[in-house]
């Protein structure tokens, strides 16, 4: 496809057209989950939306060309604190979760990365860069701590829009009597008693969590390469810290080229997460939410902005999914979709845009013949839409479903004799009740019908 592509690169803070190092080898890492805890859906929001530029990539420069790269985090202060408190080994608890988000990449119709790196089977390589580091001046060591100097690094905070004159110590900085500078982050630290540690020239520890990226973008892409993406939480300090690490290490005037970064998922406009105990784990949907309506939900927004959760969200999507398997084809051969179809999501992602030109396909294959509903079905496949045929849908809808059908048909007939009795309200409370699980009611011809919604 000639079309070309267009992204927000953080960097500069601009639209960009994208213009790869090489256009038969492009590279793209993303910043996977660290496995103390199941992913929430603040989680799968860049999952969902680097699977969609790493489809759009693909669609522009053919699948072998396309390197996606996803870290998973499996050490950490997180970990080690959260494997204490479930009273289980390291092990045991990151391989668990490992599983589950695998589990929820499936859910979510996700396509798979060419690499997903576990940083505990990269220390080496960790240890390489930091003796690098000290080598050229960039690092220091002091009671086995090892900490980049930040000073040395003239063009530090060029991500964040942050002076390194007006950085202070606090909640996302280390506070440490071993640092020359409070803002100098730690690149490797001794490990306490019971707690995970690789031998090193500095005793026994491990690794900084800024460093793991850094080691595993260097292996799998090379010194430079062409995309950076992950939540905008991670601009300050993790990235901004990986490009003066990586760029010092590597000597290289670029570490990765586009800077994307996704909003965060708000409930109640604020925003998601741990401390603010509103976290929706992606696996309590799973009995009840088809993961592509998941997935449309996640993407209803432009990745720049904040997304707001609620019920209504979700139920919009799972009726716009059911409104459009109402044209569902099997189509074994995926058609060609047009490219004016396309053109929202190769300009910086417009997913909201491209489901509007989706809904205008539906009315187009509605009306129209088969051809039209390959078409439709094809598009919507492009971003994992669809992927279940209809009878499996429709077997969901019923198992989703809190309530039998023999329950289903006494709520009906005590609500019929409430309408008999002249009982509006309770007839209304009885359709709420089945209405609240999933059933839908309806009065016609003296009689009354039900579905699953």
């Amino acid at each position: 496809m000639n079309k070309d592509i267009y992204l927000t690169n953080n960097l500069n803070n601009k639209k960009e057209k994208f213009v790869p190092l090489d256009d038969k080898k492009i590279g793209m890492y993303v910043c996977g989950p660290t496995v103390y805890d199941n992913p929430h859906i603040g989680n799968a929001r860049p999952l969902v939306i680097f699977d969609i530029l790493y489809k759009v990539l693909k669609s522009k420069y053919g699948n072998k060309v396309i390197n996606y790269v996803r870290n998973i985090t499996d050490v950490d202060d997180k970990i080690i604190k959260s494997s204490k408190e479930k009273k289980i080994s390291i092990s045991d608890l990151t391989n668990k979760i490992i599983n589950d988000f695998n589990d929820d990449c499936n859910y979510l119709n996700l396509d798979r990365p060419n690499y997903q790196p576990k940083a505990t089977d990269h220390i080496d390589i960790m240890v390489e860069m930091i003796l690098t580091l000290i080598k050229k001046g960039f690092a220091y060591e002091k009671n086995g701590h090892i900490y980049f100097e930040v000073s040395k690094f003239k063009d530090y905070g060029k991500l964040s829009n942050k002076k390194l004159e007006d950085l202070a110590a606090g909640s996302r900085i280390e506070v440490s009597e071993n640092k020359k500078s409070a803002e100098d982050f730690v690149l490797w630290k001794p490990s306490n008693i019971n707690e995970p540690f690789w031998d090193s020239p500095w005793g026994k520890g491990r690794p900084g969590w800024h460093l793991e990226c850094s080691a595993m973008s260097k292996k799998y892409l090379g010194d430079e390469f062409d995309i950076h993406g992950g939540g905008i939480d991670l601009i300050f300090p993790h990235h901004e810290n990986e490009i003066a690490q990586s760029r010092c290490a590597n000597e290289t005037k670029v570490f990765a080229q586009y800077w994307i970064h996704n909003a965060f998922i708000t409930t109640s406009n604020e925003k998601m997460a741990k401390s603010q105990g509103n976290i929706l784990k992606i696996k309590n949907f799973k009995k009840n939410t088809d993961g592509q309506v998941l997935k449309l939900a996640l993407m209803s927004a432009h990745y720049k902005q904040p997304l707001e959760w609620n019920e209504k969200l979700l139920n919009d999507c799972h009726n716009t999914i059911d409104k459009w398997y109402a044209v569902y084809l099997k189509t074994e051969k995926k058609r060609i979709i047009p490219e004016d179809i396309l053109s929202p999501l190769f300009d910086d992602l417009n997913t909201p845009g491209y489901i509007a030109n989706l809904h205008q396909l539906y009315d187009k294959a509605l009306k129209g013949n088969e051809e039209d509903k390959k078409i439709f079905i094809s598009a919507c496949n492009f971003i994992g839409l669809l992927d279940k045929n209809k009878d499996e849908w429709l077997n969901f809808k019923k198992k989703k479903s809190p309530i039998e059908e023999k329950d289903i048909l006494k709520k009906i007939e005590l609500r019929n004799k409430a309408r008999e009795n002249k009982s509006y309200k309770e007839a209304d409370k009885i359709r709420d009740e089945l209405l609240d699980k999933g059933v839908l009611i309806e009065d016609k011809d003296g009689k009354t019908i039900w579905k699953f919604k």
